[in-house]
């Protein structure tokens, strides 16, 4: 039996729609840019005939389930919203083409990328990795993993966000720049994907500040719904 110098975190999980097991969570992937509009609302435009996906990683301690309440993190004055579809990958795959990408898909969730927007933009302006304004406690909200249904990956549905009842993200995945086996098979030309991999796949338009006592409602077609409150800062 191995011995610790201290008791080790519990391993980061998600529950499953229709099942008493969780789905244990490993690296989390996050594409960035991946809607024409946000990409045009960051001021950064994306061109797929010359340009390549790109992708940051948020780790699996940041992971809060939804439902909870998100302590305001420190640092920031700008904490911002992106509402995502989540790809839960659930077979191994190396190299993988298109084709082959769907059959590493095990099921769909909602998530919120919750962002330190003035840490991003200072880190974005400077050259410099987006750790600060992207990794943090409570950055990886996520809704329970819904299992797939049927060999086809999702290609369409309604995405929207509401705060306090009033709607600030609205898209359709059918919208995304890269779509989901292209997502999969670029990030598995870099990295031995594996069960309990992550994948956001990026935001639409309408991303945008929250403030304590916010309330946030997230839904996504054929997939669930999430919510989140936003509490005072530590």
């Amino acid at each position: 039996m191995t011995r610790y110098l201290f008791t080790p975190p519990a391993p980061a999980s998600l529950p499953v729609r229709g099942s008493d097991a969780r789905f244990p969570v490993g690296r989390i992937f996050c594409v960035g840019r991946n809607y024409h509009a946000h990409a045009i609302e960051m001021g950064a435009p994306v061109d797929k005939a010359t340009m390549q996906p790109f992708y940051f990683i948020k780790d699996a301690a940041s992971l809060l389930e939804s439902g909870a309440t998100l302590p305001y993190p420190p640092g920031t004055c700008d904490l911002q919203h992106e509402m995502e579809l989540v790809v839960a990958i659930g077979a191994a795959g190396f190299r993988v083409s298109e084709a082959e990408a769907e059959h590493l898909v095990w099921g769909y969730a909602c998530g919120l990328d919750m962002t330190r927007r003035d840490l991003q933009l200072v880190a974005r302006e400077a050259g410099r990795p987006w750790d600060l304004a992207k990794n943090f406690e409570h950055a990886a909200v996520l809704s329970e993993i819904t299992p797939k249904a049927g060999p086809d990956v999702l290609q369409a549905g309604a995405i929207t966000l509401q705060v306090n009842g009033l709607t600030r993200q609205r898209g359709n995945l059918a919208q995304l720049i890269w779509s989901i086996p292209e997502l999969i098979a670029d990030l598995s030309r870099f990295y031995h994907l594996q069960p309990g991999d992550l994948i956001f796949t990026g935001t639409p338009e309408g991303v945008s500040a929250v403030v304590p006592g916010d309330r946030l409602s997230g839904h996504i077609e054929g997939v669930g719904e999430l919510t989140l409150t936003i509490g005072e800062g530590e």
